[in-house]
């Protein structure tokens, strides 16, 4: 893996690069005064997307955000809410005019035309130059019609809306890295994909639940789960548009908590690294299937979304159409290579500096590429812990949740056991020459070199963002979680005491060379009975 790493920016055949477009316009001046539509704007990458540009860009037209009502609460709920974030500290105490700059679309990438009016449709096209395709389900558990349905279906709906727009400069395409599982080298192009998406997207149509999840196995092949395949079917819609309409594709490898900007370690879900570290802090996580020796390709979300923006200026701002449609593998794994062991042993040795509050048991979690080992490890970590806890919920007469949250966690980690059993490998000269085509006054500003990042820092600041921002634990209460720490690794090293123990018994009751071994010291007519007792009445 380390040898493909070194090699990987060898593979120049199979690599579209982006020419030099370097140029006297600045970030803020290409964005001067455009209006901007987004979707997936409260999502995790949406929101940095927001922030960025508000606090960043000052001089931003107006941002449309496609929002759709959720849990009882209008779109301008959800906005005021969103806005109120600690994501929004920094925009809200310095530009808090620019606020006034967002406008909320009331609708969904799940109906055609987002669920808008042919006026709303009339308008936007008068007004959008750049449209940032965010919108997707993450979920990698989720059934093939949900996945198809947000990710290929509404990408199309998309493109659709945006070849209505008549001052379109650029489309950009939220992919992801991994669309690809069954090439070895994921360089910057366009695969084929194994089936027609238009026919996917009638099946979705035609078939019930029940027959699509007997087809869905033939249909994924190499793809560990439908995200993975409805992504890669959306990129094939993207590059047929590529003919028609100005459109980029961005791929980030797994996005990760903000390195800097704009609160170090914000992140707003416990998917991917953060929750399994979250999950071994807590003690319900106590093993995984990962090879400590691969790489990490990771992205931090400030990192990325700087990329996005930066995308969104060269690619807009081109005066001759690209041959080919432009792809950016935004990741950092090659820039500061560390290991998913590296990833373990930091995240431990903070986890016991600084404890999360109340864990289940002592957080001493690993991982392993042996699977009957993880599957015994799974068995008598996992789930006889959650049926004990449940027994005695059961008992209190309380409402029974651990064996539930356990088998929410099984099905998580079977998803992402395949990202960490494997390695992957990247080639992304087209990102990396990002900071060329910026000013100097934007390198900084859209910074996308991580090379000088302290990743023990960075892998901190991240336990940090998952306690404070989605556990909402105060960090305050340090010292006491080290005591709660302390006391369960006591209880750990007695348990894992008395378990061995009964272990040892077992085997010395059941094994006979054991047994003659401990009935060394008995008397000899005892150990010998054959002999009978003449021998020694002799």
């Amino acid at each position: 893996m380390r040898e493909s790493l070194m090699c990987m920016y060898s593979i120049k055949m199979s690599v579209i690069v982006v020419p030099d477009m370097s140029a006297g316009i600045s970030v803020n001046d290409y964005y001067k005064g455009k209006n901007v539509l987004l979707t997936g704007g409260t999502g995790f990458m949406g929101k940095v997307l927001i922030e960025k540009l508000l606090y960043s860009v000052p001089d931003i037209g107006t941002i449309y955000v496609l929002m759709r009502p959720k849990r009882g609460k209008s779109v301008n709920q959800r906005l005021e809410e969103m806005q109120r974030l600690p994501l929004f500290d920094r925009t809200r105490n310095e530009r808090p005019s620019s606020f006034k700059k967002i406008k909320v679309l009331q609708g969904d990438v799940l109906f055609e035309n987002f669920g808008l009016s042919d006026v709303d449709i009339e308008r936007l096209s008068e007004e959008i130059y750049l449209v940032f395709h965010f919108a997707a389900t993450l979920r990698l558990e989720a059934p093939l019609k949900d996945s198809i349905n947000m990710n290929t279906c509404g990408t199309q709906r998309t493109l659709n809306v945006a070849k209505r727009l008549k001052k379109l400069e650029a489309l950009i395409h939220l992919s992801t890295a991994f669309c690809y599982p069954d090439y070895k080298v994921l360089a910057e192009k366009i695969h084929a994909p194994t089936v027609i998406p238009a026919d996917v997207m009638r099946l979705i149509e035609w078939l019930d639940d029940k027959q699509l999840s007997l087809l869905t196995p033939s249909l994924l092949g190499a793809h560990p789960n439908c995200y993975t395949y409805s992504k890669r079917l959306a990129e094939s819609l993207v590059s047929d548009a590529f003919d028609s309409m100005p459109v980029v594709i961005a791929r980030p490898s797994i996005v990760c908590p903000a390195w800097t900007e704009p609160v170090p370690g914000w992140v707003d879900n416990l998917n991917g690294p953060v929750g399994l570290m979250i999950g071994a802090g807590k003690g319900v996580i106590r093993s995984m299937l990962c090879d400590g020796s691969y790489f990490a390709q990771v992205i931090p979300v400030d990192t990325a979304i700087n990329a996005i923006i930066a995308i969104g200026m060269i690619e807009g701002s081109r005066k001759e159409k690209p041959e080919v449609i432009p792809i950016y593998n935004i990741n950092s794994g090659h820039q500061k290579p560390t290991t998913w062991g590296d990833v373990l042993r930091i995240g431990k040795e903070y986890g016991r500096k600084f404890p999360l509050s109340w864990p289940l048991w002592y957080p001493n979690g690993d991982i392993t590429t042996n699977y009957p080992l993880h599957e015994f490890k799974r068995i008598f970590y996992h789930l006889l812990p959650a049926y004990c806890i449940d027994f005695l919920l059961l008992i209190m007469g309380q409402k029974r949740f651990m064996l539930r949250v356990q088998e929410k966690i099984s099905q998580g980690l079977e998803v992402l056991q395949y990202f960490t059993m494997r390695p992957w490998n990247f080639p992304c000269p087209n990102f990396e020459s990002i900071l060329t085509k910026l000013q100097p006054e934007d390198r900084q500003t859209y910074n996308t070199d991580l090379t000088d990042v302290d990743k023990g820092e960075y892998i901190n600041s991240c336990i940090e963002g998952g306690r404070i921002y989605c556990l909402k634990e105060d960090p305050a209460k340090i010292r006491i979680n080290r005591l709660h720490h302390n006391f369960l690794y006591v209880l750990d090293w007695i348990v894992k005491i008395m378990f061995w123990l009964f272990i040892f018994s077992l085997l010395a009751k059941w094994l006979a060379p054991v047994k003659d071994l401990l009935s060394y010291g008995e008397p000899v007519v005892k150990r010998l009975p054959l002999l009978g007792p003449a021998v020694f009445d002799k």
